[in-house]
């Protein structure tokens, strides 16, 4: 028999049963429960057996063994680590052209190829004509953090030429002229490309074909039943384990899905890591060779984003004039300059906060600014406490440039501060970017004076953060 767990007593009128005669019938069902209990034996199957009562066929909770059923999600509702996205990425990058091509990206050409901004579009077109061979790269100045144990996550739209030409290469991804990893086209021919710079030399020895893809390979056979077209617009979609030996998930986004078409795989399997670096820039590029092509590709938008959030941890490098500043007139003067040292222009470092402390009694103005021209210029090797990062306090003169920070100062002995980072977040930017030949940008602390005849003088430095140190 069952073990007996709880009694009903029948439905009835209140005036049926008086108080007493209640509780009665109660005590007597209590002994009767004590003394069947007492002589119970457990059934071992029990628990199961009312679990699978109660859930039928285990109604997703439980198994005929009354079990609980394990949940499980498709490979791409979860990260590079194997955590379920949520709808809240950490953006570290994102471009789109409204309207002009964003200028967060660098432009090189050869030959006959050429840029256009198609307004209506919101997009770039990269062209090459059939009056000659030509190239054009469209890469972003700015490489982006990889924080080891988070997935990075890359989104890139685009049209490619629907040419066949041998001669007609296309691609788009995550990658610089050493590392990373791309979507090409060249000919009729769909791959995925892993480019590694281990040996010390560019290799795409790791280049798969569409018809080796070991994930939907999206001919009409994967379980999408879908068949890839790249003259037509497309979402490209990768993500990054890294930590130097991770997997490398590419594929599309069609219908609102992220398709896999295929992984590069990397742990237990190979010797080293796969390629030097997953700080990479956003790289769009179209080339004709060896025959005159006439082809043209769309670059359109593009995000990166660190999923599982983004660490906000690093200490203040310094960069700083210890000498007098004199006669500051009217017209700006630099006080320190940064830019990234020669054979780090990978790394990625951000201006955080502008000191100035004038010594002589006057008005000034404070600016922060970018890729000024600076006149006699000599830059010391590192600064400091920064192996990744090259100073300047000698320069006499400076133009041009772009203003992306003001400060006002006052006063004889008054020292001007301003944080250029937001109070709970770095701002990506003002990260110094690189262009596709390798020149580092430059930021300058400017100051001059607004008002008066008397020049001043001033002692300044540049806070930053390395976010690769």
């Amino acid at each position: 028999m069952s073990k007996i767990l709880n009694v009903r007593l029948p439905n009835a009128a209140a005036p049926v049963y008086s108080r007493e005669q209640f509780d009665q019938l109660v005590r007597s069902l209590e002994q009767v429960i004590f003394q069947l209990n007492s002589t119970y034996s457990p059934v071992v199957t029990e628990d199961k057996d009312s679990a699978y009562a109660w859930y039928g066929d285990g109604g997703g909770g439980m198994d005929t063994n009354g079990l609980p059923n394990p949940i499980s999600f498709p490979p791409t509702s979860l990260d590079a680590f194997g955590r379920q996205r949520v709808s809240e990425p950490y953006t570290l990058f994102d471009s789109q052209n409204r309207y002009a091509a964003d200028n967060q990206f660098d432009v090189s050409t050869t030959g006959t190829g050429t840029t256009t901004f198609l307004s209506n579009e919101a997009a770039v077109k990269m062209e090459v004509t059939s009056s000659g061979v030509g190239s054009v790269i469209r890469q972003s100045y700015r490489s982006f953090p990889y924080q080891p144990g988070k997935g990075l996550l890359v989104l890139a739209t685009f049209v490619m030429d629907s040419s066949t030409s041998a001669n007609l290469t296309q691609q788009v991804g995550y990658y610089n002229a050493q590392n990373g990893v791309f979507f090409k086209r060249t000919g009729s021919t769909n791959s995925f490309v892993l480019r590694s710079y281990v040996t010390g030399s560019v290799s795409d020895s790791r280049a798969v074909s569409q018809s080796s893809w070991n994930g939907d390979k999206l001919d009409g056979t994967g379980p999408s039943g879908l068949v890839l077209d790249p003259s037509k617009a497309q979402i490209l979609w990768m993500d990054f384990e890294w930590l130097g030996v991770g997997s490398v998930r590419c594929g599309f986004i069609i219908n609102g899905e992220y398709i896999v078409c295929h992984t590069f795989n990397n742990a237990n399997d190979i010797a080293n890591v796969y390629m030097t670096t997953a700080i990479l820039p956003v790289r769009y590029e179209i080339t004709s060779t060896t025959s005159a092509v006439a082809a043209s590709m769309k670059a359109i938008c593009c995000t990166v984003v660190s999923e599982g959030g983004f660490q906000q941890t690093s200490v203040d490098h310094i960069a700083r004039r210890t000498t007098l500043l004199g006669t500051i007139g009217t017209t700006f003067l630099p006080l320190v300059s940064i830019r990234l040292a020669s054979g780090r222009t990978g790394a990625i470092v951000l201006p955080n906060r502008v000191q100035v402390l004038p010594t002589t009694s006057q008005n000034y103005e404070v600016a922060l600014v970018k890729n000024p021209t600076l006149t006699s210029a000599t830059w010391a090797a590192t600064v400091p406490s920064d192996a990744n990062v090259e100073y300047d306090v000698a320069a006499t003169a400076m133009t041009g440039g772009t203003i992306v920070q003001t400060d006002y100062v006052t006063s004889s002995g008054s020292g001007g501060t301003q944080n250029t980072s937001f109070s709970n977040a770095y701002n990506f930017d003002l990260q110094l970017g690189v262009s596709i030949a390798g020149t580092s940008d430059v930021y300058t602390v400017a100051i001059r004076t607004v008002s008066g005849a008397t020049t001043g003088d001033a002692v300044g430095s540049l806070t930053f953060y390395d976010l690769t140190e």
